[in-house]
């Protein structure tokens, strides 16, 4: 058991780190010495709406906890300082207890099944966002995903089979670009502290790319079949220059279920 363990924890850490070097990003703003300038303005594109295009890397929360497998990203550690995420109510609560007692034994990314919104921007993978007038990508490293945001006024669709990633739509306040998602299945988990939702699910992502190199985030959660309320929480995250996003295959190993957890 402690080998498999040790395993795990070696092969993410590879996993963790394995990016691109010493490959210029052609076009980028830099300083008199060379290196990408993240200080520089904000990128705009053709229509003049800021330009979210590039790499980009979550910035470690101050008050995130250092934590070993299986236990990952616990969104109570991004709250802002007074706030609380709001009480389970009594069915998600027994849920989240149950796969607690039972840690990792039935995560899905312990079987290469994706992350949730917001698990997927919680997680320290690159992500590039590639950005249109019509539509925006967001391509995640791990486990070489991808989510689709509209942008030519088309509503949310009338969901047949809800998704992992659910549907999003896509809008311009400002200098905020807001992400509508819903429809979303009920198989992944808020965060990796196990944290449940239902498919009715409705997140709202604010982007704002503040200068060249610096994005901020706004995730807003509503799920009323699982929480008393709506809450919102902040992420930070900063361009990644002279890299690339790596592919990502993930084996379904059969046997991870039974290394952690009863």
């Amino acid at each position: 058991m402690i080998h498999r363990v040790c395993l795990v924890i070696v092969m993410c850490a590879v996993f963790a780190s394995a990016q691109w070097v010493d490959y210029p990003t052609p076009g980028i703003p830099r300083t008199a010495d060379g290196k990408p300038n993240l200080a520089a303005p904000v990128p705009r594109a053709a229509d003049g709406k800021p330009d979210l295009s590039g790499l980009w890397l979550r910035v470690r929360n101050p008050n995130e906890r250092v934590t070993v497998l299986p236990m990952g990203p616990n969104l109570e550690d991004f709250m802002r300082s007074g706030e609380k995420i709001p009480p389970l109510l009594p069915a998600a609560e027994a849920l989240h207890q149950q796969r607690m007692a039972n840690f990792m034994a039935d995560r899905p990314s312990a079987h290469c099944l994706p992350h949730s919104i917001p698990d997927k921007m919680l997680i320290r993978v690159p992500l590039k966002i590639v950005q249109t007038p019509r539509l925006t990508l967001i391509l995640y490293e791990q486990f070489t995903q991808y989510r689709q945001i509209f942008t030519d006024g088309r509503p949310h669709p009338n969901v047949g089979v809800p998704a992992w990633f659910g549907f999003s739509i896509g809008r311009w306040e400002g200098d905020w670009f807001v992400v509508d998602t819903r429809g979303f299945n009920d198989k992944s988990w808020i965060d990796d502290s196990g944290r449940p939702h239902t498919e009715a699910l409705h997140t709202i992502e604010r982007f704002r790319r503040r200068d060249f190199g610096h994005m901020d985030v706004e995730i807003t959660i509503d799920d009323p079949l699982s929480y008393t309320k709506p809450w919102s929480f902040p992420l930070q995250f900063e361009f990644l220059a002279d890299t690339e996003i790596i592919e990502d295959v993930c084996e379904n190993e059969k046997d991870g279920a039974h290394a952690v957890g009863k």
